[in-house]
């Protein structure tokens, strides 16, 4: 059975007194779920080993990050490197998210080397891709995410997406509280899977390991929806991450979904 994802993106937020919080309520919570469910949570960095040494179950758990630099070390004031994320811990980086891409301007080609470096290092890669509003009026979603994938397989060749995640994030639906339909997220979704698929030449071993999530406001009301679809591996959550009752609850309802689905 292959274990659904939910990914928690605390993006620029966070107290110690959360990490606290938060982490209290998870370990409380999550024996139950981990039959069925891995979380990635994703705090900024300097509350990341905070969080580590606060969460008791660590197989199911595991802790991200939201971004690295193409460099492992250097003189370079004010970055962090997969040598220093690794050492603390963090199985997961975030490569690409819309946010790096708009206020940081970072290209394809420069996200292609981040997740390079991030496989080179043995870690896990989540490459955010999606379109923005523009670019989904004129039809241009293929097209936009084909080139966001195609620049990773240029770089790192036909076995990048082993054991690796893509997360498809409408940049239009990020923060608007307005969803992607499920007949977008479901024909999407195919499409991220067929042309990853065929680019691979991969074999079922390959595909038990590539997931692939959706986020853009994801809510308690509409996680069952999107999550019970067969192309969606699990969710990527923003600002209801940082609510720990609302992500519980977005667990939760995947939880019995699952339980329910194979009868357990």
């Amino acid at each position: 059975m292959k274990k659904i994802t939910i990914i928690g993106n605390w993006k620029l937020n966070g107290t110690k007194n959360l990490v606290k919080k938060f982490s209290k309520k998870i370990n409380l919570k999550f024996k139950k779920y981990s039959k069925f469910i891995n979380i990635v949570l994703s705090p900024p960095y300097v509350y990341i080993d905070r969080m580590r040494k606060k969460i008791k179950d660590k197989k199911n758990i595991f802790l991200g990050s939201q971004n690295t630099d193409l460099r492992k070390s250097g003189a370079y004031t004010g970055e962090i490197s997969v040598n220093m994320l690794k050492d603390i811990g963090v199985k997961y980086i975030f490569i690409g998210h819309s946010e790096r891409r708009i206020y940081h301007k970072e290209n394809n080609k420069k996200i292609s080397k981040k997740f390079k470096i991030v496989k080179e290092n043995k870690l896990i890669p989540i490459l955010c891709i999606g379109e923005t509003k523009k670019e989904k009026k004129y039809k241009l979603t293929k097209v936009i995410l084909k080139k966001q994938i195609k620049k990773i397989f240029n770089l790192c060749g036909k076995n990048a997406f082993k054991n690796s995640y893509i997360a498809y994030e409408p940049v239009w639906a990020i923060g608007s509280g307005k969803s992607a339909s499920i007949k977008d997220i479901n024909k999407v979704h195919q499409f991220i899977k067929d042309y990853i698929f065929k680019k691979s030449k991969i074999n079922n071993n390959y595909k038990k390991n590539f997931y692939i999530q959706y986020g853009g406001s994801v809510t308690e009301d509409n996680a069952l929806e999107i999550i019970s679809q067969k192309n969606v591996d699990g969710l990527l959550i923003g600002a209801n991450s940082l609510n720990y009752k609302k992500f519980l609850k977005i667990i939760d309802i995947v939880y019995k979904y699952y339980k329910n689905k194979y009868n357990v």
